[in-house]
């Protein structure tokens, strides 16, 4: 699902502007975050048969986000037509791209397997997932391919999304061998984490400072990884006293379904949490945690008293109920509205963090009076100096550099980069381009 500047978006996402989804034969899908897998359901919609490859975490975190996506979908597009009628505002009605309906067709095309269990997917082409160590079930996508034109054999290797490693909950990306062809994100080019991945003091320290304002917290979060990162961050910190006990509200239905999901896949964990996992309890679970899923429950958040702490999708504020917390709270300088994970160039969360003084949410502009924060060190993508480690670990002549998942100056940095350390050719692909392996 393309992200950026919304027209735009909404053009490429809803009509395929550079193929035809009826021509393409194949998907691997590398893991379930909306900007890889949310455009899914309409690719089927618009005629695509074959079979979808993922990892069964993926598939079953993507049983719940993509019927979540086209819900939310449903419900903003119908927010939007009704303020604009009773405005008087112009405006043609907009519509969601896809159904919960088609969203349930989409996942009928999935085919699951396990890391590293290699499987035929195409005439001469070889499917292996290795761990990504992003989010739970992410995969790097390695195609081991027999050339019909020189006879040869060679490995492509998409690197997915790279975990940054020594994560909270997950394993570490895995090194994959003999790679000819690899095609790389770029995500952090250029950038390096203020904090390594595991920063708890930082994080309690940043909570602790805004109760002292009075207010609430409230914490824009990526559903799938990251909430449950923070929840078992929490849980620790609690147990150890490092935090005041003050409730804690999970106010996504996605976000609630998807901890479920967690915990029936210890395959993806690392071994600390894998152990704890068969030796004690759930690890994302507390006494001061409560689970929203009904819209009038959430509405009351807005109108309780005392201070609390409100993790809501999504992560970068471009859907989900987290808008209606903003509006109803960003106005208030005793909040605190502290962002734990990359939002990209044109989002209201990126807007927010780049220091708008008013942003635009729901079809109306707010002022911004809540003390903003932002914290890198849970971030999911490895940073420039991860990624050039992602790149030495990986094994082979990786004769051809192509790298992706990334703004352009972000690319830049890391194509630089890596001609400094290496003699192979870099290059940086154009949307819409073909690559012929």
């Amino acid at each position: 699902m393309y992200q950026g500047r919304r027209e735009e978006a909404w053009h490429i996402n809803k009509d395929f502007p550079y193929f035809s989804p009826a021509d393409v034969d194949v998907v691997i899908l590398s893991h379930a975050h909306i900007d890889h897998s949310g455009n899914l359901p309409n690719l089927v919609k618009k005629g695509f048969q074959g079979n979808v490859y993922s990892t069964y975490a993926t598939r079953d975190l993507c049983q719940i986000m993509l019927a979540d996506a086209a819900r939310i979908q449903e419900h903003d597009c119908a927010f939007i037509n009704k303020m604009n009628k009773r405005r008087g505002i112009d405006q043609p009605e907009v519509y969601p791209t896809y159904s919960e309906q088609d969203a349930e067709r989409c996942m009928r095309l999935f085919v699951n397997i396990g890391y590293e269990r290699p499987i035929p997917v195409a005439p001469g082409v070889t499917l292996t997932f290795y761990d990504a160590g992003h989010i739970l079930g992410a995969a790097q996508v390695c195609l081991d391919i027999e050339d019909r034109d020189d006879g040869k054999k060679k490995r492509f290797l998409f690197s997915g999304d790279v975990g940054r490693g020594d994560n909270e909950l997950l394993r570490d990306p895995v090194p994959v061998p003999d790679v000819d062809i690899l095609l790389m994100e770029s995500t952090y080019g250029g950038r390096f984490h203020e904090a390594p991945s595991r920063d708890d003091e930082t994080f309690c320290q940043a909570i602790r400072e805004a109760l002292e304002l009075g207010g609430r917290i409230y914490i824009p979060s990526f559903a799938v990884e990251r909430t449950q990162q923070l929840l078992y961050l929490l849980n620790r910190a609690y147990h150890e006293g490092h935090l005041p006990l003050l409730p804690v509200y999970v106010d996504s239905p996605m976000a609630v379904s998807a901890t479920g999901i967690f915990s029936i896949h210890p395959e993806c964990f690392n071994k600390e949490v894998y152990d704890f996992l068969f030796r004690e309890q759930d690890p994302f679970s507390f006494e001061q945690l409560r689970l929203i899923r009904s819209v009038g429950e959430s509405q009351a958040l807005n109108r309780m008293d005392g201070q609390a702490i409100i993790i809501s999708a999504s992560g970068m504020c471009e859907a989900g109920r987290i808008l209606h917390h903003l509006a109803n709270n960003i106005g208030n300088p005793k909040n605190t509205v502290l962002f734990v994970g990359y939002c990209a160039e044109h989002t209201l969360g990126r807007k927010i963090i780049d220091g708008w003084k008013e942003v635009p949410i729901l079809g109306k502009q707010y002022r911004v009076r809540a003390r903003i924060r932002e914290m890198d060190s849970f971030s999911g993508h490895a940073d420039h100096g991860e990624l050039l480690e992602y790149f030495d670990r990986t094994g082979g002549p990786k004769s051809n550099i192509i790298l992706v998942h990334g703004e352009e100056q972000a690319s830049l940095a890391l194509a630089n980069a890596l001609e400094e350390r290496q003699a192979n050719p870099v290059s940086i692909a154009q949307l819409g381009s073909v690559m012929v392996l």
